[in-house]
């Protein structure tokens, strides 16, 4: 046998791994807390992107020196920083640094959390991390869950878990409820499940943007009468278009009188659970069937890092548990050891599944609850004054005050030229990301165009809102000069 060449093995040296180990090491530390000093968008360089598209397949290796100083050029400074203090757009992920490690250990030691006898101690973390969040939110204590990627994978995993505890798999005239504003996943999702789309009613929602008990109820009464299958009500817990929370208690007496599954979509609204919002916007929470939560959102982890709970673990095996010739031994070795519930191959989707609850038990262990908390708290407070700003500026229209961390408003000329308030914030988007200080994002609501920010980044400074609300009006006010001399 001819000798092997480490390469082959799929091996750097002993001094080549620690080189580039803290090579990168000394690149996140020094972009870590510096993010304010980029730009928050970038130019999209179509140059870059070919150069990417047009490399062929490698035959032969590269130092990895070559690799990483590539990565900088050509990755590193072609995206968005969703971590800027000054990234308002979306729901962004300010993520911290000790998750980032959590990512490399997990990823470094190859860990396998899908079948407990294969992962016993990452099994455990993931089970404790559940429970923590069981607690935080309310639920009973035989709830269960399991982290997923995001919000998407979260949400389409409680709706088939929905799907088989409540209708027993058989979809036919069955109808789901939302509201006009619930993300766009849970339709997705439905989908994807099989169901049709008339077999998703959404309801308008008031003039607060949260999905009104009395029409649903009567639309529910409506598909009875005609035949069709109510079975779940999608309620949001923080809506991602302005932050509205659905009337979750009112909402849950209403299932409970028509034997209806509670779903919450609390993608970054369930964060607010740490805070006096539980008792207040989030009341209700806990009575949930299912609860998805995005803790890459409003517990500034590293993506992707999501969760479902449940309030019966059981109803998880129920929906997802599959067996197979090739895991009898490990399974019976499990069962005499802890039953199914630590089994997550058996609790969701996926059978190989990473460890991403190693990085929120990490995070939350060496920050702490009170500092989770208070960056939470941080978020709501920011989005007041970002609302006080825009309201002293005198050039903004509020449309949904500041709750759950979002404000939205609209550009008020002062003449008060609606079509001309339309056209100044459709294109403020690109204005501000052109500018590169600051970037915010737009919506839809009311059947208008309305700007939003974002304010869950605990390291946003009140400096960085009174600068991005100035250099906002600055900038709606030359498009708005420029779109009266291109109409003269």
């Amino acid at each position: 046998m001819r000798n092997t060449n480490p390469r082959d093995q799929l091996k750097l040296s002993a001094n080549d791994m620690r080189e580039m180990g803290y090579r990168i090491i000394d690149m996140l530390v020094d972009y870590t807390g510096a993010q304010a000093q980029f730009p928050v968008t970038r130019a999209l360089d179509h140059a870059t992107f070919e150069e990417i598209l047009d490399e062929p397949l490698p035959e032969d290796g590269t130092d990895w020196q070559d690799v990483l100083e590539q990565f900088e050029r050509q990755v590193l400074t072609t995206i968005d920083h969703l971590d800027h203090p000054r990234f308002f757009a979306y729901i962004p992920s300010s993520s911290n640094f000790v998750g980032a490690m959590a990512d490399a250990l997990a990823s470094g030691y190859n860990i396998f959390n899908a079948l407990y006898p294969l992962g016993t101690g990452a099994a455990v973390v993931e089970r404790l991390a559940i429970n923590w969040l069981r607690q935080l939110c309310g639920m009973p204590e035989e709830a269960g869950g399991l982290f997923v990627s995001g919000g998407s994978v979260a949400n389409l995993t409680g709706l088939a878990v929905a799907r088989q505890i409540q209708l027993r798999g058989d979809m036919r005239d069955a109808v789901a409820y939302c509201s006009d504003q619930a993300h766009f996943v849970i339709a997705r999702g439905l989908r994807i499940l099989g169901f049709a789309p008339e077999q998703l009613r959404e309801i308008q929602t008031d003039e607060d943007f949260r999905l009104p008990v009395a029409d649903l109820e009567r639309a529910i009464a409506e598909d009875r009468a005609a035949g069709r299958r109510p079975f779940c009500v999608a309620a949001t817990a923080g809506t991602t278009n302005s932050g509205a929370v659905d009337p979750l208690n009112d909402l849950a007496d209403l299932c409970e009188r028509e034997d209806l599954w509670l779903h919450v979509d609390g993608a970054y609204g369930a964060s607010a659970c740490l805070t006096q919002y539980r008792k207040q916007a989030l009341a209700g929470i806990e009575r949930a069937h299912s609860l998805t939560w995005d803790a890459h959102k409003w517990m500034f982890q590293p993506v992707e890092c999501s969760v479902l709970l449940v309030r019966d673990r059981h109803w998880l095996s129920a929906t997802f548990k599959e067996t197979a010739h090739f895991l009898t031994d490990a399974e019976a070795h499990s069962k005499e050891e802890v039953g199914e519930e630590l089994n997550f191959m058996y609790q969701g989707i996926q059978l190989t599944r990473y460890f991403r609850a190693l990085k929120f038990w990490m995070s939350l262990k060496v920050f702490g609850l009170r500092a989770m908390r208070r960056a939470i708290e941080r978020g709501f407070e920011l989005a007041e004054l970002a609302e006080s700003l825009l309201r002293d500026a005198g050039n903004w229209e509020i449309v949904t005050p500041a709750q759950m961390a979002i404000v939205t408003f609209r550009y008020k000329p002062a003449d008060g030229d609606e079509a001309l308030a339309n056209c100044v914030t459709d294109e403020l988007q690109g204005a501000m990301a052109a500018n590169g200080f600051a970037f915010a994002s737009t919506t839809k609501l009311g059947g208008k165009t309305v700007m939003r920010l974002v304010t869950n980044n605990p390291r946003t400074t009140a400096s960085d809102l009174r600068q991005t609300v100035q250099i906002m009006g600055r900038l709606a006010a030359e498009l708005e000069t420029q779109l009266q001399d291109a109409a003269e």
